[in-house]
This record gives C-alpha cells, sequence and structure tokens, in this order.
C-alpha cells in the first residue's frame, strides 16, 4: 500500500486520466474529489462489496434456472 500525506487542494495522479483531491478536511474526515473518465467505476468500498456480492448471487441463481428449465422441457 502506497500511503501519501496530501494538504487541502493538494492533488494525487493515477495513470494519465485520474486526479484525487484533498477539498475538505473537517475533523477526522476527508472530502476527495475524484476527476476520472465517465467510464471509470467508483464506488466506496462498502458499496462496492455489496455490488460484488448482488452479481455472485445472480450468478448463482442464474446457473440453476437453465438447468431447471431443462429439466421441465425433457418432462413434456
Amino acid at each position: 500500500m502506497l500511503v501519501l500525506t496530501r494538504k487541502l487542494g493538494e492533488t494525487i495522479a493515477i495513470d494519465d486520466d485520474i486526479k484525487i483531491v484533498v477539498v475538505q478536511i473537517k475533523g477526522k474526515q476527508v472530502r476527495l474529489g475524484i476527476e476520472a473518465p465517465r467510464e471509470t467505476k467508483i464506488h466506496r468500498e462498502e458499496i462496492y462489496l455489496s455490488i460484488q456480492e448482488e452479481n455472485k448471487s445472480a450468478a448463482e441463481s442464474q446457473t440453476t434456472t437453465p438447468k431447471k428449465v431443462a429439466k421441465i422441457l425433457r418432462a413434456s
């Protein structure tokens, strides 16, 4: 893990097209602004993990559905 120290208004650059700016510091909270291409997906980690879990659940339920359909078709 890379750990950087930034002050209010300072920026971190990631590759050529992503910039993270320290917008506000208030007590123990830091507000960040992120400039990235529109196609770049950016989420808070807890939201990202929730999306991953939902995707995993959806993928697992989809793998059983074709089997059920095939069984129904064979019975016809």
